[in-house]
Parts: C-alpha cells; sequence; structure tokens
C-alpha cells in the first residue's frame, strides 16, 4: 500500500506538468491571451499604484537592481514589525517583541525564500506579525524567485531581446498564479477541517481535570501559501506534523502536491519557451530521475528500520516510527521527506532528526545538489546552469566550441557559472567547519558522534539551499547560530541568483547561431545521460568527504 500511494502521487505529478507548465508559460510569454480579460483590470490598477507607466524590457543589472531594492525594503519593514509586535494589534496573545538576532536570521529567512524557524509560530509570533510579515514575505519571496528564473529562461532562449520587466514579472506571479491558487487551497483545506481564525488561544480543561492552552489562529491560509511558494515556514513549531496543520493522509497528499506541482512544471515551460518541448521533457527527467534514486534511499532506509534495534528483537515489522506521524506512517513520511528537501520548501510532517542514517542522507544530498526539482524557480536554473556546464565539457573533449541553444558558451559565462557552483558548497562547509571550531557552535549539538556532525552539516545544508527545514535536534537559537545561518541564507539566494542573471544578460546579446548537423543536441536521453552525470559528478566532489564523516559514517558505526 505503501508503494502504492508514492506510484500514485508520482503519476499524479506527471499528468499536472503539461497544463501547469502551459498556464506559466502563458502568464509570462507576454504574448496576448485568454488571461488578459481576466486578470488585466486588476493588474493595470496596481502598476498605476506603483507608478509602473511602461513596462518596458530591462537589461539584467536593473532587474536585479530592482529585486534586491524591493526585497531590502520589505526586510527592514519587517524588522521593525517584529521588533514592535508586542504593542501593534491582533496580539490576543500578548506575545513579547522578537529578539534582536532572532529577528534578524527570521526576516532573511522568510526574505529568501528559506523560512528556517528557530523559533515556534504559536508562541513566538502574534497575528498580525503571522499575517503581515510571515505570510506577506511567503509570496513576495517566492514570486521574486519565480520572476528570476523566468527572466533567466528569456536570456537563454529570446533573439535579441531583454529578459523582460521585473515589476510586470513580480505583479503577474501574485495576481495570476499564487494568490488565485492560494486562495483555493485556503479553502480546499478549511473544508479538511485546518483552522482559520483570529481568536485567542484556547483554554480548556481535560477529563482529567488539567488545564490545557491549545494555539490556534489564522492556519489553512498560511499552510496555503507555505506550500504553493516552498517556503515552508509552519504556523507551530513541529510544522505540519501538527494535527492543525497537516490533520490527515489527505492533506498530506495535498500538500505534498502543491510543494511539488510548480516546481516540476517549470522545465515544461522552459521548452515552450525554447520552441522545443524536449528540451523541458529532458530537463524534467533529469529531475525526475534523481529525485526517485533518493526517494527510494530515503523509503528503503526507513522500511529497513534501526538496525540496533532490529538486533535486539523488537519488533521493525513497521519499520522505524521513531518522530513520525502514525497517521502518515513511513511511506507518507518518506515522500514527504524527500519532496521537501527537493523541491526546498522545509516543511516537515516528521523529525528529521529521527530518520535513519541513509535516510537523512537523502534529505541532505538532494539540499547539497540544490536542482532536483528546487523551490520557485531555484531548481530550473540550476539544472539549466549544469545544462551549459555540460555542454562547454563535451565540446571541450571534442575540440568544438560549445552552443547552447544558438548561443555560443565563452569564458565569461564559464566564469559566472563557477561562482555559483562554488558557492553554494563554500557558504556550507565553511561555516559548518567553524561551528566545530567554536565552543558556540559545538554548545548547540545535542548529539554526540557522527550524528552531531550531521546536525550542523544539515543545519548549514538546508540554509545554503534556501530549504529551511531542520533537524531539530540543534539547540540554534543562539545569537551564533542565528547570525551564521543568516548570512549563509544571504549568500545562498543572491549570490547564485545575480550571477545567473549575469549569465542571461550576457546570452541575451550574442548573436544566434543557426543548428547544423555539428550541433551537439541537447533533446534526447543522451544529454539528459550526461546531465544527470555532471550533477552527480560535483556533487560527489564537493559533499561527498563531508557525508562520509556524518551520516556514512554514523550508519557503518550502527550496524
Amino acid at each position: 500500500m505503501g508503494i502504492l500511494q508514492i506510484v500514485i502521487v508520482l503519476a499524479v505529478i506527471v499528468l499536472l506538468v503539461k497544463p501547469l507548465g502551459t498556464y506559466v508559460y502563458h502568464v509570462f510569454s507576454n504574448e496576448p491571451n485568454r488571461l488578459d480579460k481576466l486578470f488585466g483590470p486588476f493588474e493595470r490598477i496596481l502598476y498605476t499604484l506603483i507608478g509602473l507607466k511602461q513596462r518596458a524590457g530591462m537589461t539584467w543589472k536593473k532587474y536585479a537592481l530592482s529585486f534586491l531594492l524591493m526585497n531590502i525594503v520589505l526586510v527592514a519593514v519587517s524588522y521593525v514589525i517584529l521588533r514592535l509586535q508586542q504593542v501593534l494589534p491582533l496580539n490576543p496573545n500578548g506575545i513579547d517583541n522578537m529578539e534582536q538576532t532572532l529577528t534578524f536570521n527570521t526576516v532573511i529567512s522568510f526574505m529568501t525564500n528559506t523560512n528556517l524557524q528557530d523559533y515556534s509560530g504559536e508562541t513566538g509570533l502574534s497575528y498580525f506579525s503571522q499575517m503581515i510579515v510571515i505570510m506577506m514575505m511567503m509570496f513576495t519571496s517566492a514570486a521574486t524567485g519565480f520572476s528570476v528564473a523566468i527572466a533567466f529562461v528569456r536570456g537563454l532562449t529570446s533573439k535579441g531581446e531583454t529578459i523582460g520587466n521585473f515589476f510586470e514579472d513580480f505583479v503577474k506571479a501574485h495576481t495570476r498564479i499564487f494568490i488565485p491558487a492560494a486562495l483555493i487551497l485556503t479553502l480546499v483545506m478549511v473544508a479538511l477541517h485546518v483552522p482559520q481564525t483570529l481568536e485567542p488561544t484556547l483554554s480548556v480543561t481535560t477529563l482529567e481535570g488539567a488545564a490545557q492552552h491549545i494555539a490556534i489562529g489564522p492556519v489553512a491560509s498560511l499552510e496555503s501559501i507555505k506550500h504553493l511558494g516552498t517556503n515552508g515556514g509552519g504556523f507551530f513549531g513541529v510544522n505540519s506534523a501538527h494535527p492543525f496543520e497537516n490533520p490527515s493522509p489527505l492533506t498530506n497528499v495535498i500538500e505534498i502536491l502543491s510543494m511539488w506541482a510548480l516546481p516540476a512544471s517549470l522545465p515544461y515551460t522552459y521548452g515552450l519557451f525554447s520552441k522545443n518541448r524536449k528540451q523541458g521533457w529532458v530537463i524534467f527527467g533529469a529531475m525526475m530521475s534523481m529525485f526517485i534514486v533518493f526517494l527510494v534511499m530515503i523509503y528503503a532506509a526507513e522500511l529497513r528500520g534501526n538496525p540496533v534495534l532490529n538486533k535486539l528483537g523488537i519488533d521493525a515489522s513497521q519499520g522505524s516510527m521513531e518522530g513520525k506521524e502514525v497517521r502518515f506512517g513511513i511511506a507518507q513520511s518518506a515522500l514527504f521527506t524527500a519532496v521537501t528537501t527537493a523541491a526546498t520548501t522545509g516543511s516537515v510532517d516528521n523529525m528529521h532528526d529521527t530518520l535513519t542514517p541513509i535516510g537523512g542522507l537523502g534529505a541532505l544530498a538532494q539540499m547539497m545538489l540544490n536542482c532536483v526539482f528546487g523551490g520557485k524557480g531555484v531548481g530550473l536554473v540550476n539544472m539549466l546552469m549544469y545544462a551549459i556546464l555540460g555542454v562547454f565539457l563535451a565540446g571541450l573533449m571534442v575540440g568544438r566550441t560549445p552552443e547552447f541553444l544558438g548561443r555560443k558558451i565563452e569564458p565569461r559565462e564559464m566564469k559566472l557559472i563557477a561562482v555559483a557552483i562554488l558557492t553554494h558548497p563554500f557558504i556550507i562547509l565553511v561555516p559548518t567547519a567553524i561551528a566545530f571550531l567554536t565552543d558556540l557552535g559545538k554548545g548547540s549539538i545535542t548529539n554526540p558522534g557522527f550524528h552531531g556532525i550531521s546536525q550542523v552539516l544539515y543545519q548549514y545544508a538546508s540554509s545554503g539551499a534556501n530549504n529551511g527545514s531542520g533537524f531539530e535536534g540543534l539547540a540554534d537559537n543562539t545569537p551564533f547560530w542565528n547570525i551564521s545561518t543568516g548570512i549563509v541564507m544571504l549568500l545562498g539566494r543572491y549570490v547564485s541568483m545575480i550571477a545567473m542573471l549575469a549569465v542571461a544578460g550576457s546570452l541575451v546579446r550574442k548573436q544566434w547561431v543557426p543548428e547544423t548537423v555539428g550541433t551537439f543536441r541537447t533533446d534526447n536521453g543522451l544529454f539528459m545521460g550526461i546531465l544527470i552525470g555532471t550533477v552527480l559528478i560535483i556533487g560527489a566532489l564537493t559533499f561527498l568527504p563531508a557525508l562520509v564523516l556524518g551520516p556514512i559514517a554514523e550508519q557503518l558505526t550502527l550496524r
């Protein structure tokens, strides 16, 4: 039954790729279509309010500057709100102002679409902060990433045109994708018994006569954009393991599909932009192939259970259920873990700290590669970066100037891609080493030995990949962890985005080269194999030593 559940979800995702990818293409193609009649009037009002009189295309520098300045303003406003939330409205539970370093970490986390939470939402934030800061950033960070991905695709596929206008893309991402989808999903979640209220915490008396305080709030609306925007930050501290956020197996599947559908559809959108749908299916095929490998790894490891407990003769027929919700079981827990780390969402329906070492390895590996579907646009951009690198390496082997989609790949593009590729392991491995060299870092580790290494490595991998999920065994709400992970989240988000926009700006200005019989094809099975090989080889070269010290060594010790 577990395998059947997984197969059904995989089949649904594959069926959604084409219609969703086509819809996203029509949203951002800037060609007249039927969507204009429905959304055009609202968008024109917004364009007037923000003073966008002309929606002319931008250079990559202007596009990057536009989204950076907007993000800076939103971060500043959000920081002030969190620091003053005690005196602001909609705070029926009297929650105090957030501490400075935690505020820094929180606003950076949500603006970078990471949503790493060093706090518990039900006790750390007022309703006002949850709605005005957290949910607002969930929409805007997702729309920013989506816009940058589309701009990058335009740079690769357009002939002598610009990469688009950031503010137009940003508005359309809200009006035509995230707001309508979030509204529908919120109503579905409410119908499935997820709370949506502004009432204060409930005080009840149990059958034994004890007093109990039950936190509630506008949970359903946050849950919808949390998954649609691949944000992952939960209303409650235990995230989607909480029965108010995720009450049943049906809501669990809906949340999986919500966070996976848009990232999975973007490769098809890319194929439509390139006027070659096979290009999109090759990218999707590479992503799905790697995802299935990691999913099987996680599911098999959790189903096999803990070898130490198995050796003691304890019944392991249900697999490793430690840290998992009985209402989901091994299959849905493993699938949720694989999807949330592949799509860089970060929500969890089980505690990753309690995963078996190999199960934790699967989750870690997907965040380290950061291109197995990825978040809103990030996965597609990173996979296309590896595609350009694969073409470059193939060209070197045959002594031919590499070309990708009719553009020559030259040293400038490769230097920018090298910056993006090397930044990711640097911001994960260097802070991990620093954490082990300082008492401030080591003092937060709750498990000695190899598992402690996995805890620290996971925290920075989650931050660097803008994922946000945590092992939840690390005592991370300290100035050291708040500041260090905040810096990692900033670098993980903006260095690669700016570098890849620069690549798009460079390619869009190049003369288009007609395809010949000698052109290396990038829309067939051979290239999909080269692409997967490029991703895995680079990932192994950069992260395998660290993984050997963490989950692999722990697994060998257990056995």
